[in-house]
């Protein structure tokens, strides 16, 4: 059993909560929708030493249009219904900076490279990285809708670009590359199984 588990014995001060959601749309494009909240669960005092109350502190949105091979973001849009400071929405315009983005390796340091700092909200930074795995797995799902040809060389694989060292398991010489390359040498006797990007 966890040992940090069982240290937890108490109610929560703090949550977090992201939701992403994908929608289809016409040609292949879809809407991946993005939503930070933070709430505090307990009374506190500001710097200044005023009360706060409980309840939420962030409540902020991203949408962005993808579409295209790679993965591409088209446009973007955010709004932030609950902030801790009036200024907080002067940061929405930024996200603008992210169209034209591809969902490749890297992907978040460009992100933070962007946005991050003082060139945006740290919040909708972090919901913004977040949304790039939520995208391509939409994006996955929405295209295994339909069946397709089974790819016959790595060339064929679409998206394998994507996937090839994302984690452990899909790195160039992980079990999951192996199962691949297996399936294809067997399904294909001796097929040009080309370069792995």
């Amino acid at each position: 059993m966890s040992r940090l588990k069982e240290l937890i014995r108490g109610t929560p001060v703090h949550e977090r909560r992201l939701e992403l959601r994908t929608y289809p749309l016409e040609n292949d494009q879809l809407v991946v929708e993005g939503w930070l909240r933070d709430e505090r669960l307990v009374q506190g005092f500001h710097w200044n030493g005023e009360p706060r109350q409980p309840g939420v502190v962030h409540l902020m949105c991203v949408r962005i249009l993808i579409g295209g091979w790679p993965v591409t973001i088209l446009d973007a849009e955010a709004e932030m219904p609950e902030t801790p400071h009036e200024l907080c929405p002067s940061t929405l315009e930024g996200v603008k900076k992210i169209i034209g983005l591809q969902i490749v390796s890297g992907y978040s340091e460009k992100v933070t490279h962007l946005l991050g700092g003082v060139r945006g909200c740290n919040h909708l930074t972090h919901l913004i990285v977040v949304m790039g795995t939520a995208a391509l797995h939409g994006y996955w799902t929405h295209y295994s809708r339909n069946r397709h040809s089974i790819p016959r060389s790595l060339d064929e694989f679409k998206g394998l670009s994507s996937l090839i060292n994302s984690c452990k398991l899909w790195g160039e010489d992980g079990p999951i590359m192996d199962k691949i390359l297996t399936t294809l040498a067997n399904n294909s006797g001796a097929v040009d199984l080309g370069p792995r990007s």
